[in-house]
């Protein structure tokens, strides 16, 4: 990249980030229903509700890095990190950074430290997940994204992120372990008590 590309890209990035805060403030004014998660995917605001299996699934996930990593991992839910792509303020379900992540100044995380993210599929969102959300993370370069489908009874891993998309998938149904070693992971992720809708 030229002095000049870099210099518009990072003006792009920072009018992107200047329209998601706003959105954001604009959506926490707002009446938003008690157990409703509220996200901005290509500029078109989601909220979709948390449901029991939906959290379930999210808990034991969380469970499998902190026991491979240990409570201090910086791994969290339902927490904004805006993404490559025209406004995209996504919330993942789970997202792991790496240990050297802190927030930028405006308290935000960074997407270039991500090195994990699940997402758990809703009904009304799932094409998000397969769709858009799917590319803004190999376009960010995150190592390992896994969906789990609590309605299909199934999780796909994709992995090796290249040129916008990732060079590898796998799926497993529910009650098959799935083989996260190997990545920057490294564990097992025991799916035989994901709950199914």
């Amino acid at each position: 990249m030229t002095v000049l590309e870099d210099r518009i890209e990072m003006a792009d990035t920072d009018a992107n980030t200047k329209r998601l805060d706003e959105w954001f403030e604009r959506l926490e004014r707002m009446p938003v229903p008690e157990g409703f998660r509220v996200e901005i995917v290509g500029g078109n605001v989601h909220m979709t509700p948390q449901r029991n299996t939906h959290w379930q699934i999210i808990r034991r996930i969380l469970w499998a890095l902190e026991d491979r990593f240990g409570r201090q991992v910086t791994a969290f839910t339902d927490v904004r990190i805006d993404f490559p792509g025209d406004e995209n303020g996504f919330c993942p379900d789970v997202a792991m950074l790496k240990d050297s992540a802190q927030q930028d100044d405006t308290g935000h995380w960074r997407y270039q430290d991500v090195e994990f993210v699940a997402e758990v599929i809703s009904r009304g969102t799932a094409a998000n997940d397969y769709g858009p959300k799917r590319t803004a993370y190999a376009v960010a370069e995150v190592p390992v994204y896994v969906i789990a489908d609590p309605y299909r009874g199934r999780c796909s891993v994709y992995t090796h992120p290249k040129d916008g998309d990732y060079a590898m998938t796998t799926s497993v149904d529910f009650g098959t372990d799935l083989d996260l070693s190997g990545t920057v992971v490294d564990l097992t992720l025991k799916t035989d008590d994901f709950p199914r809708d």
